[in-house]
């Protein structure tokens, strides 16, 4: 009989022919759902593995060597160090966009003591709740068209105790909030890759995230000229709108907020040194 410490070799070596990025820590992950755990496997490598959790096992890693990403095999990604629930119509957070919630809690210091977020597109919730747990009088409205994505968010600001200042709203970006309500932050991760770019996108992204957040249109700023207008229109003379952008985009995002009477006060590069989030306020 092989034990943990052999079979995970042999995941290992299997995962690594596949070209999977990080074989080891996902053959620990797979046996850690197999065994019913939420995280990697460490310890214990002379156990062997009863039939039904080899046959839990093989299932996953089928998946796995099919494309599959973890966070869709076990249905949740780690992002900000909170677990958010993932859904087919939500976008599997990336570690680049916490530079977006670390350049929102930079803004503590400038804005109202209890300001109000909007986050259009909001998908799984990720960015408004982890902002929401660390900036503790702050409330907001997440966005989006997608009520598969609203209901997620909505189980996920549950989970995380902040649905009494996180509510989630079927929306076309803002269409179905009041029209005289502004925000004080306003906050977007919009699709911003072109179309033709897709394919060309690893099949754990292609395959498996929303089409309605990758595509951002033939050269991939459809999304902003729809909601850069409404960025203006929502946010309060003193607010700020962030929001993550496309490697190389920054220059071309600039000019369409100027066009709509914002101008860009802040940039944040995220950890590969390129210019993720705009800071945008409006001209004065």
């Amino acid at each position: 009989m092989t034990t943990l410490g052999a079979l995970l070799s042999q995941l290992t070596a299997q995962l690594k022919m596949a070209d999977i990025e990080m074989p080891l820590l996902d053959a620990r992950l797979l046996v850690g759902l197999a065994l019913g755990q939420d995280r990697q496997v460490y310890a214990h490598e002379d156990m062997v593995l009863d039939a039904d959790t080899m046959a839990r096992l093989d299932a996953m890693l089928a998946r796995r060597l099919a494309g599959v990403p973890i966070s869709r095999i076990r249905g949740w990604r780690e992002f900000w160090s909170m677990r958010f629930d993932l859904s087919p119509d939500c976008l599997d957070p990336r570690p680049d966009s916490e530079t977006l919630v670390a350049a929102a809690l930079e803004q503590k210091k400038h804005q109202p003591t209890a300001p109000l977020i909007m986050d259009y597109g909001t998908g799984s919730g990720c960015l408004l709740l982890a902002i929401l747990s660390e900036w503790h009088e702050a409330s907001g409205i997440g966005l989006d068209k997608s009520p598969d994505a609203i209901t997620t968010a909505t189980a996920n600001a549950r989970y995380h105790q902040l649905n009494k200042r996180a509510r989630y709203v079927v929306s076309d970006w803002c269409a179905a909030i009041k029209k005289d309500m502004k925000a004080d932050i306003i906050i977007s991760n919009p699709p911003y890759i072109p179309t033709n770019d897709i394919k060309a996108l690893k099949s754990e992204v292609r395959d498996y995230d929303p089409p309605l957040a990758l595509d951002g249109g033939s050269d991939g700023y459809a999304a902003w000229r729809v909601i850069l207008p409404k960025i203006s229109a929502r946010l309060k003379p003193e607010g700020m709108a962030l929001v993550e952008i496309g490697k190389g985009q920054d220059c071309s995002v600039i000019a369409l907020a100027q066009d709509v009477g914002l101008i860009c006060h802040q940039q944040w590069r995220d950890l590969s040194g390129i210019i993720r989030v705009l800071g945008l306020i409006k001209m004065q």
